[in-house]
């Protein structure tokens, strides 16, 4: 939808997805603070929804309504699916522009 139809656009935008997706993981393993936390599952719920990956969305959205940041076994838990999400996602556009 955003790229209008244009293949390489399509491309270009998948390719950057995938690029930032583990910088981002990154930036939530790393986080100190609950802000530091909100602020990269928010991302990569914006990010995932905007290149149509909706599980990562999905686990972000979930890691983003973790309001006990204290609460350690739930980021585990809620990492975890992000990652699994991601290297679904990864595969997934990987595949897609193998064939086009």
């Amino acid at each position: 939808r955003y790229t209008l139809g244009d293949r390489a656009l399509e491309e270009e935008v998948l390719g950057l997805f995938i690029e930032q997706l583990p910088k981002t993981l990154a930036s939530l393993k790393a986080a100190e603070t609950a802000k530091d936390w909100y602020i990269a599952s928010h991302t990569l719920k914006g990010s995932g929804r905007a290149v149509g990956a909706w599980r990562v969305a999905e686990c972000a959205e979930k890691a983003e309504k973790i309001d006990d940041f204290s609460n350690t076994a739930g980021r585990h838990r809620a990492l975890k699916g992000l990652e699994e999400a991601a290297i679904e996602a990864r595969e997934f556009i990987v595949q897609l522009v193998a064939t086009h």
